[in-house]
């Protein structure tokens, strides 16, 4: 059993306090190399943002889950190198599917975990998220549950099709199974496609996607139904045109690819919504720039060379999410 503590971590308890009554949202972003985590550290020690490291459970059987634990310590102590003295970093398991999972991921040092029944019947999803957060709890492990379905593919994460959070059954959900915090479905989307050309509308100008609105009509009955309490937005990537372009121009193919508008997440972030998750946006990052140091350096073959840039791309990209799209920046002196 390895306590988070021990590793220099933090739960997501008070940083969520923080931000509701802030007015700002906590970024989770995933990471699935050491690049991606080197960006996401970076970022957040300059801007001084409070800041989830996510793994899916897929990632986690990429990555090892012995190396995650010391790769998370290392982070702690990459980010105090950096200059940040007291960094408010949390380990996060991203859409666990299984109390097994959830109980290793607590053993082996995560300070939260997410465990995703939604696409169990509703009292089965409320047994096994009761489950997962009596045992967390005994550890000071914060536990984040879902109701609703998001559409769209994320690792093992598959729907075709959204099931908006019923706001009816938020107060009895998050009163009988205790957990921290309550992932809902109010439009969002998981991976690079998250809405068919058919739900869009086309800019007469550009000819572009343009993607539905958010349902905040949800999110208002919800938060009327549980003032205070943390609500997390699962498939927030943006989908950046200028990342989708360059892999297009570079080789790749991309086509219709779309996200959620930033003003969209920006208001989103002003209200109780106090984390929200980013996974898309970096991996397009990331592919970018490796295509465009293949195409245009094709004799390159020294990893670094072509993961550099891309780890620099991505840490431009989480210091403008933490800045300008959530504004966590300042939240973590």
């Amino acid at each position: 059993m390895v306590s988070f503590k021990e590793l220099g971590l933090v739960n997501t308890r008070e940083m969520f306090a923080k931000a509701i009554k802030g007015g700002y949202a906590i970024p989770a972003f995933n990471f699935n190399n050491m690049e991606q985590l080197q960006a996401i550290i970076k970022a957040a020690a300059e801007t001084k943002s409070p800041v989830i490291l996510q793994v899916s459970k897929g990632a986690r059987n990429y990555a090892n889950q012995t190396l995650l634990r010391y790769m998370a310590q290392g982070a702690v102590e990459y980010a105090k190198e950096l200059g940040w003295e007291h960094p408010q970093i949390c380990l996060h398991l991203d859409h666990g599917d299984s109390f097994e999972l959830c109980k290793s991921c607590v053993d082996f040092g995560f300070s939260s975990v997410m465990i995703d029944a939604s696409s169990l019947p509703y009292e089965e999803n409320i047994a096994l998220t009761k489950k997962v957060v009596d045992y967390a709890h005994q550890f000071d492990v914060t536990v984040e549950a879902e109701l609703g379905v998001l559409a769209g593919v994320e690792d093992e994460v598959a729907s075709e099709v959204s099931h908006y959070t019923k706001p009816e059954e938020v107060v009895d959900f998050a009163t009988r199974t205790g957990c921290d915090s309550l992932a809902i479905s109010i439009g969002t989307s998981h991976g690079a496609y998250k809405f068919t050309p058919e739900q869009c509308t086309r800019d007469p100008k550009t000819g572009r996607l343009v993607p539905p609105p958010l349902a905040f009509d949800v999110l208002d009955a919800v938060m009327e139904k549980l003032p205070g309490f943390p609500i997390v937005l699962h498939g927030s990537s943006s989908v950046p045109q200028e990342y989708v372009d360059m892999i297009n121009k570079y080789g790749g193919k991309l086509p219709d690819a779309v996200g959620i508008p930033e003003e969209q997440l920006r208001k989103a972030a002003k209200s109780a919504v106090c984390k929200i998750n980013i996974d898309s946006d970096s991996r397009l990052a990331f592919t970018a720039a490796v295509r465009k140091v293949f195409a245009e350096k094709p004799a390159e073959f020294d990893p670094r060379k072509y993961c550099g840039p891309a780890r620099d791309l991505m840490t431009e990209l989480y210091k403008h999410k933490i800045i300008n799209v959530l504004g966590s920046d300042g939240k973590a002196e």
